[in-house]
């Protein structure tokens, strides 16, 4: 019996040792997100990588939004009461902002009592108003 026994875990080390020199010849290679897009969606400074940039800046402002709205317990129609508009552009506004102009964007902002910041970046130079 014990013959058996020390024959199977012979088998077992010799299936482990092969599975893993299949394994190391086979390695993947890991790719960064920055190259990752550049692959996929385009270099930078392309037009379709800049409207991608664009889109998922807004999905995120989006986003924001309604995280601050659920924060504040506020539903889209009574957010919509405090900023002056309908629940269905609160709504739009929140699954993309692309469609809003920087005014209702400000105006939701303020009903929400959230400050914003602004970051504005010329040539990796960080401008600041004097």
């Amino acid at each position: 019996m014990k013959l058996k026994e020390q024959l199977i875990s012979e088998q077992n080390i010799l299936k482990a040792n092969i599975k893993n020199n299949i394994m190391a010849k086979t390695a993947m290679k890991s790719y960064s997100l920055a190259e990752m897009k550049d692959k996929y969606v385009g270099k930078k400074g392309t037009a379709v990588r800049d409207q991608y940039e664009y889109e998922l800046r807004m999905d995120v402002l989006g986003q924001m939004i309604k995280t601050a709205r659920q924060e504040r317990n506020l539903t889209q129609e009574q957010l919509g009461e405090l900023v002056g508009v309908q629940k269905a552009q609160i709504s739009k506004l929140e699954s993309s902002a692309n469609s809003a102009t920087i005014d209702t964007i400000l105006k939701v902002f303020k009903a929400l009592k959230a400050d914003i910041h602004f970051n504005v970046t010329l040539e990796k130079k960080h401008l600041q108003l004097v």
